[in-house]
């Protein structure tokens, strides 16, 4: 069972709650919060808080612009790093109408849509997800520089990863605010980190992952480093993912696993990656949204640009893990951490349903290293590239029905138009590169 509004009014009133945050995120991600003092929670708890939809990217039109905040009581976390003589709580929101009508603009209530239609079909679905950072050192006037904090490697540990206080304060916050840490470690790159989330549903996972950015920023900044979700920051090693691993259960039970299939994974399990590789192309909008995500999406530095499945073998977008029983598993290893978990999850679940839907058949697992294969042996397995930049992603997201199905017409037209502004801001600029490159030879 979960908090009620009752059990969330006792608990800030013992634990001398000041102020609360009503947090949700735009289009893009971001978190907006819209704060408020403890004397206005009963009436958040009621949605009777509103707030100027027009303010907010892709939200509403200004003649549309109210907009309701519905609380989810069963986010009520305190931050810890709050006054403990003025505690400050935060609360994750669906966005409604006045009428009390889901609002289409509302990525939360977006993947929720996606997850019911999935509890149509029979399934619950729980993700692990494992985000990447970079942590970075401030510059004296407290800007954030890309200077890397340590020269740590791959699990490495102190003395020579100095992010390691900053890590393990992280992890600290957030058990305190109640969420769960499977594992935490320095990551290949200088700088760069990754702590694993704890197994949940699926829109758990995204306010968590929502949590862990606005927490490992906030912590960061307090000991005056930078914390970013930036998928590729420093030119010449590896970028920051966030592998997503995905499991239905039906009835209780993991619907990916058959321990009468030689590999151990059922038709269901086959079928949800066919799903993800017919529409791969297309959602790489969404899960890898930004134009700097594409630095990332190239081969030599670890990322999954060849899309194809594998059991265990970490070169394909998609990799089985070794486990079975109840931790049979898919995990898509393209995604970076730079998007809106919600449209991400939305997106990946819906392609996943799709090949389930349509009885889609998964090609053979590629059990060799694809980073060492020729290219004219990847065609022979019929193995094809993620998309090289994001204006051909959009490309692929735009004429992909499944997408605008499970976006709706609201969000993917709104996203659609903001990230081709993006790109053609970004592809009418000159670059630093290309002035050296050619400025004293042209």
């Amino acid at each position: 069972m979960g908090l009620s509004k009752a059990d969330v009014l006792e608990k800030a009133e013992a634990l001398n709650v000041k102020f609360v945050r009503l947090q949700f995120t735009d289009i893009l991600g971001i978190v907006k919060n819209v704060a408020i003092p403890l004397h206005s929670l009963e009436d958040a708890l009621d949605g009777k808080i509103m707030f100027d939809g027009s303010s907010i990217e892709g939200f509403v039109r200004i003649e549309e612009s109210d907009m309701h905040l519905e609380p989810d009581p069963d986010t009520f976390a305190i931050f810890p790093w709050s006054s403990s003589d003025a505690m400050t709580a935060r609360l994750m929101c669906d966005i409604k109408h006045p009428d009390g009508t889901p609002f289409a603009g509302d990525p939360r209530t977006t993947l929720k849509r996606v997850l019911a239609e999935a509890h149509d079909m029979g399934y619950d679905i729980t993700v692990g997800p494992e985000p990447e950072f970079f942590l970075f050192e401030r510059d004296p006037e407290g800007k954030a520089t890309n200077r890397t904090v340590d020269q740590a490697g791959y699990f490495d540990l102190s003395p020579v990863d100095l992010g390691e206080d900053v890590r393990r304060d992280i992890v600290l916050t957030l058990e305190q605010m109640g969420m769960r840490i499977e594992a935490t470690h320095h990551e290949v790159s200088p700088g760069q980190h990754e702590i694993d989330l704890g197994y949940a549903d699926a829109l758990r996972t995204a306010d968590n992952i929502v949590t862990f950015r606005f927490v490992a920023r906030t912590v960061a900044l307090q000991r005056n480093f930078h914390a970013t979700f930036m998928p590729k920051p420093l030119q010449g090693v590896n970028g920051s993912g966030l592998h997503l691993h995905q499991a239905l259960f039906k009835d209780g039970v993991n619907a990916f696993e058959d321990p009468r299939h030689p590999d151990g994974i059922s038709k269901a399990g086959l079928r949800y990656i066919a799903g993800l590789i017919s529409h791969a192309k297309a959602f790489t909008a969404v899960t890898n949204p930004l134009v700097n995500s594409y630095k990332r999406l190239v081969p030599g530095f670890e990322a999954p640009v060849y899309i194809a499945w594998s059991m265990g073998n970490r070169s394909p977008m998609i990799r089985v893990p070794q486990a079975r029983h109840a931790a049979t598993r898919i995990e898509l290893r393209s995604p970076d951490p730079a998007c809106n978990p919600y449209l991400a999850l939305a997106v990946t679940i819906k392609a996943g349903l799709d090949g389930i839907r349509h009885k889609l058949d998964a090609p053979a697992p590629v059990s060799r290293n694809i980073y060492r294969m020729h290219e004219h042996e990847r065609r022979e397995y019929g193995i094809e590239n993620l998309p090289e930049d994001l204006a051909e992603a959009l490309d692929y997201f735009e004429r992909d029905q499944v997408m605008r199905e499970a976006l709706g017409e609201h969000i993917f037209s709104r996203f659609l138009e903001a990230k081709r502004i993006e790109w053609e801001i970004y592809r009418q600029q000159v670059h630093e590169w290309e002035i050296d490159q050619y400025l004293t030879v042209y």
